[in-house]
């Protein structure tokens, strides 16, 4: 009996996949557990239908996940960590931090899950992470860790080199 793949089955095939097997192992195993449907006609019009609306529905995330992507690229983080001797930070940099700058920064449209950290973060400096959108996409991102000394001084000087505001009187 020929069936058509409704799952990935480890024996048989990936989903979509049109296997002949037995009819006893279709009508007892595969058809009632929902891993196939009997090849009809009517079901491969219906199925190829329902492929070509997925891989449409497929191909306009990965789109949105590129122009998400180009945000990130171009944008650069700042992490202040508290550091010892030497530029060596306490602990290391984790995704959740690396997360909850990115919500600060306007960047809260990535899941924390979806943050690769492939060395662990334990020196202050740049260093690039990847972050994995959808499908294939991955986009790098540029995170800097500073110590919080240093994060101080840099809102200091932002603070003392903005010019203060005059009251207007009418």
């Amino acid at each position: 009996m020929k069936v058509i793949l409704k799952k990935e089955h480890e024996l048989l095939g990936d989903e979509g996949q049109i296997v002949d097997v037995k009819n006893g192992y279709a009508r007892n195993y595969l058809i009632p557990n929902g891993f196939a449907v009997q090849a009809t006609e009517s079901n491969m019009k219906i199925f190829d239908e329902t492929r070509k609306q997925r891989r449409r529905k497929i191909e306009k995330q990965i789109q949105e996940s590129r122009s998400v992507a180009d945000k990130i690229t171009s944008a650069s983080l700042r992490i202040a960590v508290k550091s010892g001797e030497e530029g060596r930070i306490f602990g290391s940099v984790t995704s959740q931090m690396i997360h909850d700058a990115m919500v600060a920064g306007g960047l809260d449209i990535i899941d924390r899950k979806k943050i690769i950290i492939k060395e662990a973060i334990k020196t202050l400096g740049e260093h690039f992470i990847d972050i994995k959108l959808q499908h294939s996409v991955i986009a790098p991102l540029k995170v800097v860790v500073v110590s919080e000394d240093e994060m101080e001084k840099v809102k200091e000087e932002l603070v003392e080199e903005k010019p203060a505001e005059e009251t207007v009187q009418e």
